[in-house]
C-alpha cells in the first residue's frame, strides 16, 4: 500500500520515474534482507517501488519529525535510537516479529548519509548482516544510481530524471555463522561500490 499510494505518486510527480532491472527476481511471499547505498529522501521511496514484497525499514527515528513524510515513515519503519544500546537490541527482537509474519527487512548498512558528498559509499556497519546470518535469509544488494543527483540532502540541489536501481544477485546465508559477517559484508558492499563507480566512467 505504501509503494503504491506513496511511494510511485512521489516519484512520478516529482519529475523521477524509477526504472529497475533484476538480476535475480524476488519470490512473492520469502523473507529477505534488502540492502542498499543511501544518500537521498528519494531512497525509501525507490525501495518501496523495487520490492512488491511487503517489507519494514529500520531506520533512525529523527526521519519521523519530518512533516507528511514522517506520517507514512513511522508506518513503515522499525525505528531505532542510534544512541541507545537498549533501543538497538530492541530492533532484533521486533525484527524477528516481522520476519515470522512473512516480512522483509530493509536496512540502508552505511548507517546515515555522510556529509562529505564526494563520498561514492561509506563503510557498512554490521547490523544487517548480522540480522541476515541469524535468521537464514537471502540478502539482496541493490544499487540506487541516481539519487543523489536528482535530490541529495543539499537542500536546492539536484533535478528531474529517471532514477535507476539494479537489483543484484543474491547472497545466501543458509551454511554461514556470526563470525562471516564481516567477510559478507565486505562483499555485498564491494558489490554496490563497483556498481557504482563503473557508472560514473
Amino acid at each position: 500500500m505504501a509503494g503504491n499510494l506513496w511511494a510511485i505518486p512521489i516519484l512520478y510527480g516529482m519529475g523521477c520515474p524509477p526504472k529497475v532491472t533484476y538480476d535475480q527476481k524476488l519470490e512473492f511471499g520469502k523473507s529477505y534482507m534488502l540492502v542498499a547505498n543511501h544518500t537521498s529522501m528519494l531512497d525509501i521511496m525507490l525501495m518501496l517501488f523495487v520490492s512488491k514484497n511487503p517489507f519494514v525499514f529500520v531506520g533512525k527515528k529523527e526521519l519521523v519529525k519530518i512533516p507528511v513524510f514522517g506520517f507514512f515513515y513511522k508506518r513503515v519503519c522499525i525505528m531505532v535510537d542510534r544512541d541507545s544500546t537498549q533501543s538497538r537490541t530492541g530492533v532484533y527482537r521486533r525484527a524477528q516479529r516481522r520476519l515470522s509474519q512473512g516480512l522483509s527487512i530493509c536496512i540502508f548498512p552505511e548507517g546515515g548519509v555522510p556529509d562529505d558528498e564526494s563520498i561514492i559509499l561509506d563503510t557498512f556497519k554490521d547490523g544487517a548482516f548480522k540480522m541476515a546470518i541469524a535468521h537464514k535469509i537471502p540478502l539482496v544488494p541493490i544499487t540506487f544510481f541516481d539519487n543523489k543527483k536528482r535530490f541529495s540532502f543539499t537542500f536546492f540541489s539536484g533535478d528531474p530524471g529517471i532514477v535507476r536501481a539494479r537489483v543484484h544477485e543474491f547472497f545466501e546465508t543458509g551454511i554461514l555463522a556470526e563470525e562471516d559477517k564481516s567477510t559478507l559484508r565486505e562483499e555485498v558492499r564491494d558489490v554496490i561500490y563497483q556498481d557504482l563507480q563503473s557508472s560514473f566512467m
